[in-house]
């Protein structure tokens, strides 16, 4: 393997990253032929997610990309060099928008320079309509960039507004909220009550020009197909060297799902795949998170190929087999609580290749599927990622950040000694326990808080994991060594609801993002619920203190209650307060400092990564004989590489 740095290249507000495949040379060649076969199968899903983030993202990319490799084009100019970040972002973002915050870039380049630049390069290099000429291209698509009221968010979900109409994303083409809302209305009402397939997760609704609604499949034969029989073709290739036969089933049934669209199958998938935890290997590839969805439904594309840390797995091992005793002894009413947990198992892992709506900035942590009734009956697998929580901490080593925004040097030891490990824990019972806790009440629509679900759903999640972490039960099972640890957890997460988060979020915007949105929520709701922390002021700076770590585990237990009450009654008007009320609105005072403190700190405050680069060695025959990990490969290299090896929509 060759040379290895964690930190690599940082523009706008962000850095890359490298994460390293530990353990991988360990793996037997069938087991590295697999990684490689699910990993191309992962990165041709690319082009689906920049699709869904926004109708222009594919056109703009390869409109700027035609720019920005152009050599006739004079590099040494601000205006070149602005275009260059803001394509790096879009490369980043899957599309023009942030990819936390949402909002649309704002350029740094002038129209007349890019218009000029667009003339010298070649047309057939440009994405061009039928007839269309280079000024006409600008006359479209100029607007999408520099017009600031044009597709302004590609995630809005502002209480009062028709959240279709105002969200650029490109899961909806003439709908209005309330169209789509009562189409899927009419969809469960007529279909399953005990088993329902996700409605809506892998279509694309449409209004005809008669005004009929339809939707177009995303499948091997609908939309998406071209990018869908390249992603079938590698996943056929990875069961030919399945690790056993229930793995080979698995692919075969998203084979299945791909080439039909059928959700049925999917939920059929889910099950099955849910259920195979026999080999090292596996994988995350499809329409999955609906964060990207104003209204909850859509499932973004994203690909993981991971294999098992098998030393780290003993810790998730432990959690899930006390799963029962964790149901159990949570505080929330016994009628929400799950009498019997049913599947839940969990690994922490090495993440082998990242691709879709996971790139390049990712998850530490994942818990599938999502649906509740598969959930209810057959659990949930959840993962925790080593290499890429690894890459994170080793980033942030003596960067400065909590020294500056630790209240004192009692508590930053705390962190600094139990810390990663907290982090860590709190990551398993989240993803492992806390979204597979619970249980909806008989006829619950699991769709019924809408727009505010995801960040309930988050936040139930984080408060059980809070919850239990100061339990003593961590100890008794050898998770955490005493009962101060968690105190550590405890300050970072109520601190980064409070203040730290803030530096995400440009001066003058509210917080949008589900997961942010729920940590502000746990952390305003707990200040003023209670005495047991307070917003100080020394040296003329705003800091946390927390005067009782116990009392404030009491107001955690309260809020977890109520939000799985929330969640399990389906009350969207109790969701709608808690969200607008305590996880929105930002103190423009405290954010402008919290701002001006961090700048000084001259860090990024978004991380993602670049992927290692597996280069199949075969030898005289053309026979695979190894799997090469290369880390070599720059950021702009492999966007461009993906751009022109896996482009298969435009």
């Amino acid at each position: 393997m060759n040379h290895f740095n964690y930190c690599d290249e940082r523009f706008a507000d962000l850095q890359l990253l490298r994460y390293r495949l530990e353990g991988f040379e360990q793996l037997s060649l069938k087991q590295k032929q697999l990684v490689y076969y699910l990993s191309e199968a992962t990165l041709y899903g690319r082009d689906i997610t920049f699709d869904q983030f926004g109708k222009y993202n594919l056109r703009l990319r390869r409109m700027l990309e035609a720019v920005y490799t152009d050599l006739r084009i004079n590099r040494d100019t601000d205006d070149f060099r602005a275009m260059t970040v803001y394509l790096k972002r879009l490369w980043f973002s899957s599309g023009i928008h942030h990819h936390y915050g949402c909002e649309k870039f704002v350029p740094s380049f002038s129209e007349d320079f890019l218009r000029r630049a667009l003339h010298v390069v070649e047309p057939a290099r440009l994405p061009l309509a039928e007839g269309q000429t280079v000024d006409e291209l600008c006359d479209e698509l100029f607007p999408v960039i520099f017009n600031p009221d044009v597709l302004p968010k590609r995630v809005n979900k502002a209480d009062g507004e028709d959240l279709l109409a105002t969200s650029a994303c490109n899961f909806y083409q003439g709908v209005s909220q309330q169209e789509a809302e009562q189409y899927y209305a009419v969809k469960k009402a007529n279909g399953s009550q005990t088993e329902p397939p996700s409605y809506g997760l892998n279509t694309t609704l449409v209004k005809a020009a008669d005004g009929t609604i339809h939707e177009e499949i995303w499948s091997a034969e609908g939309r998406y197909a071209n990018a869908i029989r390249h992603i079938v073709y590698w996943l056929q290739k990875a069961m030919e060297v399945a690790e056993n036969d229930q793995q080979k089933s698995v692919i075969s049934l998203l084979v299945r799902y791909y080439q039909t669209g059928d959700l049925y199958l999917f939920d059929e998938y889910s099950i099955q795949w849910l259920q195979c935890l026999d080999g090292q290997v596996d994988f995350i590839n499809g329409f999955i998170e609906v964060y990207g969805d104003p209204l909850g439904l859509k499932g973004s594309w994203e690909g993981l190929v991971e294999y098992v840390d098998e030393l780290a797995t003993q810790r998730t091992r432990v959690i899930s087999e006390n799963a029962q005793w964790f149901e159990d002894h949570s505080p929330v009413d016994s009628r929400f609580r799950k009498p019997q947990v049913k599947g839940v198992s969990a690994r922490v892992i090495c993440a082998a290749m990242l691709g879709g709506d996971e790139y390049p900035s990712t998850a530490i942590g994942i818990n599938l599927p999502n649906a509740d009734w598969i959930r209810a009956r057959y659990g949930s697998k959840s993962i925790t990622i080593s290499n890429i929580t690894d890459a994170y901490n080793k980033a942030a080593h003596g960067n400065g950040f909590r020294e500056e925004f630790v209240i004192d040097e009692a508590t930053l030891s705390l962190i600094e000694k139990y810390g990663d490990a907290c982090d860590d824990l709190h990551t398993d019972l989240h993803e492992c326990l806390g979204h597979g806790s619970g249980q909806l009440l008989p006829g619950v629509d699991p769709d019924a808080l809408k727009a505010y679900g995801n960040t309930i759903e988050e936040a139930r999640a984080d408060l059980f994991a809070l919850y239990y972490l100061a339990d003593p039960k961590l100890i008794e099972l050898g998770l955490l060594p005493n009962g101060e640890a968690y105190k550590s957890a405890y300050y970072s997460y109520m601190m980064n609801g409070l203040l730290t988060q803030l530096v995400r979020i440009e001066s003058g915007r509210q917080i949008e993002e589900a997961h942010m949105r729920n940590r502000a929520l746990i952390a305003r709701w707990c200040l003023a619920h209670g005495s047991c922390m307070e917003l100080v002021r020394q040296n003329e700076k705003t800091f946390l203190r927390i005067t009782s770590y116990e009392k404030l585990r009491q107001l955690v237990a309260q809020l977890l209650a109520e939000i799985q009450r929330i969640k399990s009654e389906g009350d969207y008007e109790a969701a709608r307060q808690l969200v607008e009320q305590y996880a929105v609105k930002i103190d423009p005072v405290l954010h402008e400092e919290v701002l001006a403190r961090y700048s000084k700190l001259n860090l990024a405050p978004y991380k993602g990564f670049i992927n290692p680069w597996l280069l199949p060695v075969r030898d005289a025959d053309g026979q695979i004989i190894d799997i090469q990990v290369n880390y070599s490969e720059s950021y702009e290299h492999q966007m461009l590489r993906y751009s022109t090896e896996y482009a298969t929509l435009i």
